[in-house]
């Protein structure tokens, strides 16, 4: 899928500008930290943001194409599985990031799956640090 492959190198590049195009204005972005997902092209592309400044070392290792049901209308859409490690705070991380796809190619839902535990505890207090620092989140302390 050629929206993979541009994905995939825009992250790897770092360059935020590609991601604007290649997500729906009502993306939904699943991540291993929250359970409800993140919503709409603002607030994921304000995430990514937070992500490629918390993931040293970002590399994809894989690419495999298919076809699954989404979680926000259940219905089957193409997708692609993009297995990735890097270091998040001196932790090395192994994940992967499906990809779903709308009738025009673009990206309609995310999921991230990270792992070990330790890792996502880390990610998450890291993003949740990024998010707050951003503006995008409240800060939960209060302060």
């Amino acid at each position: 899928m050629e929206t993979a492959e541009r994905f995939r190198d825009a992250v790897e590049k770092r360059d935020l500008s590609v991601l604007d195009d290649l997500f729906t204005d009502d993306i939904r972005l699943y991540s291993p930290v929250k359970f409800k997902p993140f919503e709409g092209k603002p607030m994921v592309l304000g995430l990514f943001g937070v992500l490629l400044r918390t993931f040293e070392d970002l590399r994809y290792v894989g690419h495999f194409e298919g076809a699954a049901e989404t979680s926000g209308d259940g219905q089957e859409a193409p997708s692609a599985i993009l297995p990735f490690r890097a270091t998040v705070n001196g932790k090395q991380v192994h994940g992967i990031d499906l990809l779903q796809f709308d009738e025009d190619g673009r990206i309609k839902e995310f999921m991230v799956m990270v792992r070990p535990q330790s890792a996502v505890h880390v990610l998450g207090q890291a993003v949740l640090a990024g998010l707050v620092a951003d503006g995008l989140v409240p800060d939960p302390a209060g302060a």
